[in-house]
């Protein structure tokens, strides 16, 4: 992880998926050390833009939220209501 985003920032979180996109891996500096978080969908995958496969991306923590829990975080609004598209 240094070698790709440098020193790890401090209240910043890591998100790695597996290829098939259903095995997500998160990792948060919290300003004292680094704790490893993993979560698994046992039905569909999570939903990724493969365009920002390797890039860095910021999320709101609604974003983040509707994420780790397979939803389609990015049709949230501003309110954090999720629409349709």
């Amino acid at each position: 992880m240094i070698n790709v985003f440098g020193e790890a920032r401090p209240h910043c979180a890591y998100l790695f998926a597996n290829k098939r996109g259903n095995r997500m891996k998160v990792l948060i500096h919290d300003g004292l050390g680094i704790w490893l978080c993993a979560r698994r969908l046992h039905q569909g995958k999570f939903h990724w833009a493969e365009i920002w496969r390797g890039s860095q991306i910021v999320l709101t923590s609604e974003q983040l939220q509707a994420l780790v829990q397979g939803l389609p975080w990015r049709q949230l609004s501003a309110a954090g209501v999720i629409t349709q598209v």
